[in-house]
């Protein structure tokens, strides 16, 4: 694998994610910002944060598998959350668990979540966007 996730001495050791991810791989991926659309574009999880990421997890997957690579070949991820607030960590935990069940994966990244005021359709609650190291 050409991911490496560290929590050093002298940073909090977080349980939900990783402080740094160390890169051996030879190719960098940078994938789209992903949402609940399934493969024909239909919505998923109207509504639903809990639901929303979960798809959106599996579309950065689906991306991954599509190239020869998986989820574990994930560096970072940055989660742009519409309305975001502390009380809404569960539903976005859920998701990820739930996705992370389908995937078979350790969803522990380095991550960034942004509250945001609005997505690019008025339906979207998330958008998880990607960079990975494949070999």
């Amino acid at each position: 694998m050409a991911v490496e996730l560290v929590n050093p001495d002298g940073l909090p050791k977080p349980e939900v994610y990783r402080q740094l991810s160390i890169a051996t791989g030879s190719r960098l991926v940078f994938l789209a910002g992903q949402v609940a659309r399934d493969a024909e574009g239909s919505p998923v999880g109207a509504g639903d944060l809990a639901a929303q990421v979960e798809q959106a997890y599996l579309n950065v997957g689906t991306a991954m598998a599509a190239i020869g690579g998986s989820f574990d070949d994930v560096a970072k991820l940055t989660i742009y959350a519409v309305d975001w607030s502390p009380e809404k960590l569960p539903l976005l935990g859920e998701g990820v668990a739930r996705a992370a069940a389908k995937l078979g994966v350790d969803p522990v990244k380095p991550i960034t979540l942004l509250g945001v005021s609005a997505l690019g359709e008025p339906d979207l609650l998330v958008e998880v966007e990607a960079t990975a190291i494949l070999d």
